[in-house]
């Protein structure tokens, strides 16, 4: 069964045992408007919680994101490199960006549940 945490920078991890898959939210690709460019890690790197993990770019503007926890990237999405757009159409499921190996998972304690995003959202706008 997998859990999935929310940031206030808009990124999601969605959790299955010890890895995460990262993305970015609904909310936050409505607000990049069309994605035209994504920059991925390299498997096998290192992030820490809160640092950059990768870069989007929208015909808005070009943006981090930002690792939700500590972990190695063992996964990226390649796919959505040639098909940028995936990220618009399908952020929570063929939009996502990497897998980490998650090192620390007491860090996923200090991330919003769905609820607690859905609240922290509508504040937001």
């Amino acid at each position: 069964m997998s859990e999935t945490r929310y940031t206030k920078d808009h990124e999601y991890i969605r959790v299955e045992g010890d890895v995460g898959t990262v993305g970015i939210t609904d909310f936050a690709q409505k607000q990049l408007g069309d994605v035209v460019f994504v920059e991925l890690p390299q498997a096998g790197k290192a992030v820490a919680k809160g640092a950059e993990a990768a870069v989007v770019e929208s015909v808005k503007a070009a943006s981090e994101v930002y690792a939700p926890v500590s972990g190695e990237v063992v996964d990226v999405n390649s796919a959505i490199e040639g098909q940028p757009g995936l990220v618009n159409e399908d952020p929570s499921g063929k939009g996502w960006f990497l897998k980490l190996k998650i090192t620390n998972k007491a860090e996923l304690a200090d991330l919003m549940d769905e609820a607690a995003y859905n609240s922290f959202v509508s504040s937001c706008s």
